[in-house]
């Protein structure tokens, strides 16, 4: 049900229901994907496997409308925080006024730098919640021109398929474990996690021993998100990101996907080196705070 005023009212309308959220904010999302793409794939997860999956009464959008027009959009997960669109320092105040009308607490918030910065900032002056930026620290990047590596590395790709669901929980576990991440799940609830809806390519040398994976979202709102890259330490240096992310970003642009973006972190040198040489440009730079 949706809290607020009717369309073409002014303020922040919030409501549990996706498909609501979508039919005002769509067009406004789909209009610069890359810096949605968090709103994008949740609101599309969200969508195709129904709010009790996610928390159910704990998830809840909003839309910032001013004379008919969107200026700003969130969402926010039970368990996840919140991510908010780019927001002016103005606008973050209004949200957290907003939101501290309707929510006891938030855990976190995620967006571009500057938009978590000032909507932190506004939560701690409207609530006294002190927010504290998370080490790891992420960079945005959208394909520009796909530059394969030349000469690859000796081996080729192979696509995962429905049968292949125990190779893939292996390789987002390792990945999981990896960058610090919680891993909540088993084979047996792979359906349940964020890993479920990928499609994951593997390279694999000569004799068929697998040495790198990367995965792939759906297309939505015209892009596809690459997402899970990781090869196992021992094995690095070698040339096998490089050729799997650009088999899989080659991929992507197969869909029909007009932009292609993926994450990597600040702190990582050769990553960001590597998704350089393949083509990637920075779109934003991307910051968590936690409050406590």
């Amino acid at each position: 049900m949706g809290q607020g005023g009717g369309m073409g009212s002014d303020g922040w309308y919030l409501t549990g229901d996706v498909d609501a959220f979508l039919g005002r904010a769509g067009d406004f999302l789909r209009a610069r994907p890359g810096v949605h793409v968090m709103q994008l794939t949740w609101a599309e997860r969200v969508r195709r496997r129904g709010a009790g999956a996610f928390g159910g009464e704990g998830v809840l959008f909003g839309v910032l409308e001013r004379a008919g027009e969107v200026e700003g959009t969130f969402y926010r997960l039970p368990g996840r925080g919140m991510c908010v669109s780019p927001l002016t320092e103005g606008r973050a105040a209004g949200l957290a006024d907003r939101l501290a009308a309707v929510l006891p607490s938030l855990p976190s918030v995620s967006a571009d730098h500057d938009s978590a910065t000032v909507f932190a900032e506004a939560w701690r002056r409207r609530t006294g919640a002190a927010p504290g930026m998370r080490d790891t620290r992420l960079r945005l990047y959208r394909l520009g021109t796909l530059t394969p590596p030349d000469p690859p590395p000796a081996g080729r790709a192979r696509v995962l398929g429905e049968d292949d669901v125990a190779e893939a929980a292996h390789w987002c576990r390792q990945f999981a474990e990896a960058v610090g991440e919680e891993v909540g799940w088993d084979v047996g609830t792979w359906q349940e996690s964020r890993y479920a809806d990928k499609r994951y390519t593997l390279w694999e040398t000569p004799d068929g021993t697998p040495v790198a994976v990367a995965g792939m979202n759906p297309l939505i709102g015209g892009q596809v998100q690459v997402d899970v890259v990781h090869t196992p330490a021992h094995l690095r240096g070698r040339g096998y990101a490089g050729a799997v992310t650009a088999e899989v970003s080659r991929a992507a642009l197969g869909t029909g996907a007009r932009d292609v973006v993926l994450f990597a972190d600040r702190s990582n040198p050769a990553s960001n080196a590597l998704y350089q040489r393949l083509g990637y440009r920075t779109l934003a730079d991307w910051s968590v705070y936690d409050f406590t």
